[in-house]
């Protein structure tokens, strides 16, 4: 029924108080549309702006490596402790519970295997299946430098396009390849020519020298990737540096589910990243305690 007595007071309108609006905070998302925004929202912890994905897209063109055997008994137990899980859309219909709140960055390039050349990979999935499968971000790998660059960075664009049309992020991953030197050079080149193309976050590897000229370079947010398994600390001590070189967040795999405590390791690196924890402490906190704990040894690989 409308309103015909009129109760709201003229003082409640506030015709002095300028209209109120919070910035995005988020590095070079600020123009964004509003699905945008609350889409990377999901993925980047609002309290810090930071974020911890958890990366179990390997098995696209390596199978099934050590630690991802079966998925509903390694990761499904992990998904509370990540902010988001990186993976693909089979595993997902197949293994990844609906109730869960843990958001789906979405692996939609793909191709060929490890046996054949990496760099030829199409786009997987349509930007439609994205949206019913209701991931906040699509990722897609850029192969800077490799044989099939050109097409790679056209599987980019076509999906910023999309997104853009849909309202869903695009994350660019970086891939070096085996001829390639992983340092600070390739990879400004390489996170540069994502983010100019239109990709909304990007993820590229650490190395030890000027990795802070490469986020900074980068105008939207860099997310480091975990790489091979590295002994517990190791990994809690890049993921250190990264944060404090400037990086929004990481996305770790084997560094995760190939420790003989997953669950631990997970913790600790979310609290080097959102609460910006001496690796060192977070070991001794987290790790040390349940390694002394845990029965079982895990071979990796």
């Amino acid at each position: 029924m409308p309103d015909t007595e009129d109760l709201t007071s003229g003082a409640r309108f506030q015709p002095g108080v300028a209209a109120q609006h919070t910035a995005f905070p988020l590095r070079g998302c600020g123009s964004l549309d509003w699905g945008m925004q609350s889409r990377l929202a999901r993925i980047f912890r609002p309290t810090t702006w930071r974020t911890v994905m958890l990366a179990i897209d390997h098995g696209y063109f390596l199978g099934p490596i050590t630690g991802l055997e079966r998925v509903d008994l390694s990761i499904v137990p992990l998904l509370p402790d990540a902010d988001a899980l990186m993976t693909t859309r089979g595993m997902i219909r197949s293994t990844v519970p609906p109730a869960s709140r843990t958001p789906i960055v979405l692996r939609a390039s793909g191709g060929p295997s490890i046996l054949k050349e990496l760099s030829d990979e199409q786009i997987a999935v349509s930007i439609e299946d994205a949206a019913r499968i209701n991931a906040s971000a699509v990722a897609v790998q850029v192969f800077i430098g490799g044989e099939h660059e050109t097409q790679s960075v056209r599987n980019m664009t076509r999906l910023v396009d999309e997104g853009q049309r849909l309202g869903i992020p695009v994350l660019a991953v970086t891939a070096v390849g085996k001829e390639l030197t992983r340092d600070a050079r390739y990879l400004r080149l390489a996170t540069r020519i994502c983010a100019e193309l239109g990709a909304h976050f990007v993820k590229t590897y650490y190395c030890d020298k000027d990795f802070e000229t490469v986020t900074s370079a980068c105008p939207v947010p860099l997310v480091m990737a975990g790489g091979k398994k590295l002994p517990e600390l190791d990994a809690l001590v890049m993921a250190y540096r990264a944060i404090e070189a400037g990086a929004a967040g990481v996305d770790m795999g084997r560094n995760i589910f190939q420790s003989t405590t997953p669950s631990a390791m997970l913790r600790a690196i979310s609290a080097v990243v959102h609460e910006s924890m001496k690796p060192e402490d977070a070991y001794e906190q987290y790790v040390r305690p349940a390694t002394q704990q845990s029965p079982i040894s895990m071979e990796v690989a």
